[in-house]
């Protein structure tokens, strides 16, 4: 599997290689199996809301898996 991860206002926020979810400096994030996704650690975090095609799609509540993608910085308020 590999693609652009998007949220749920369609920016490009990671980037799937294989089984591994990387943000878009290359840094890894977390593991992907199918639809779910992972910390290094093996715990469950989130799920894709599709995982066929290049394209995932996050659904609001997985967005706050990568802060630094939301439009009012990392911790998602207005500072």
């Amino acid at each position: 599997m590999s693609g652009g991860i998007f949220n749920s206002s369609g920016i490009c926020v990671a980037v799937v290689r294989g089984s591994e979810i990387f943000d878009l400096t290359g840094k890894k994030l977390y593991d992907v199996k199918g639809v779910n996704i992972y910390r290094p650690s093996g715990e469950l975090v989130g799920h894709l809301s599709d995982a066929r095609g290049t394209e995932k799609h996050l659904d609001r509540s997985t967005d706050r898996l990568f802060p630094a993608a939301h439009p009012r910085g990392k911790a998602g308020r207005d500072t």
